[in-house]
């Protein structure tokens, strides 16, 4: 039975995988963490039947208070990784869906992992569809050295680029780094247009209202081009899965591992 703590465990996001938690015979919802909700009981806001699941507002007196064996860290960007860090530190394993992470604080959290001897799990979306998709824009990587990556999301999104977007960056420059056929000092007018460069890859974000999650690579070749995208609905269901999945996964290592797909067997 893996004891689960989730961060963010009353969000649109957290609130559907603490559900799917609770349902699932090898698991335990034992805890989580929300400002808003603190001292509260999660069981009863959830309409989950079971026993009281305190909430706490900060990762330390959930570590005091509660024995768990993974963190789900579900928050925003700027407390993530004090979240994280310190969970790794008490010798928790932790699963990141936060979004907004960047390399350099995922170079800190491995090296915490690391040195407490635990693990990581870092998926910058955890849809099964999203895996696909990162796994053949790899595939295309390798034979097409000119893309450049789109990443979609509603208008209240406040972090941008997304955590899909960063991780799928972060993946196809270890394929290989683009072609860079105009360089930024030649570039005439508002270089910004050209989107932010992220390991050297180009990543442009959408923030519209109609839009919730959507990510897209795109790539070219002279009188052909190739377009792979993926586009959420307005559930949160198609991210439970995965999750659960990498709740399961995530004690099978030591250190950072990033992408869902890293535990996975394709």
């Amino acid at each position: 039975m893996i004891k689960v703590f989730i961060a963010g465990g009353t969000g649109w996001a957290g609130s559907a995988l603490s559900k799917g938690v609770f349902k699932d015979n090898n698991m335990k919802l034992v805890g989580a963490l929300s400002r808003k909700h603190n001292g509260e009981d999660l069981a009863k806001i959830l309409d989950l039947d079971t026993k009281t699941i305190p909430i706490f507002d900060c990762i330390e007196s959930a570590i005091e208070q509660t024995d768990f064996d993974v963190l789900v860290e579900y928050t925003k960007p700027n407390i993530a990784k004090k979240n994280i860090i310190t969970a790794l530190q008490n010798k928790k394993s932790v699963v990141v869906g936060t979004s907004g992470l960047t390399d350099s604080d995922y170079l800190e959290i491995e090296k915490t992992a690391v040195n407490f001897y635990t693990s990581v799990l870092a998926v910058g979306n955890f849809a099964i569809t999203v895996v696909l998709l990162q796994k053949f824009s790899e595939m295309a990587a390798k034979y097409i050295p000119n893309f450049e990556i789109i990443d979609y999301a509603h208008e209240d999104k406040i972090d941008a680029p997304s955590g899909t977007a960063r991780e799928l960056a972060f993946r196809l420059s270890k394929v290989q780094q683009p072609t860079k056929h105009v360089t930024a000092d030649q570039l005439v007018g508002e270089a910004n247009s050209r989107g932010t460069n992220l390991n050297e890859v180009q990543v442009h974000s959408i923030r519209l209202p109609g839009h919730v999650i959507g990510i897209e690579t795109i790539f070219g070749l002279k009188d052909e081009k190739l377009s792979i995208r993926h586009d959420s609905g307005s559930s949160a269901d198609p991210y439970v899965k995965g999750a659960l999945l990498a709740i399961e996964k995530v004690n099978t290592f030591k250190g950072l591992k990033r992408g869902l797909d890293s535990v996975m067997q394709f």
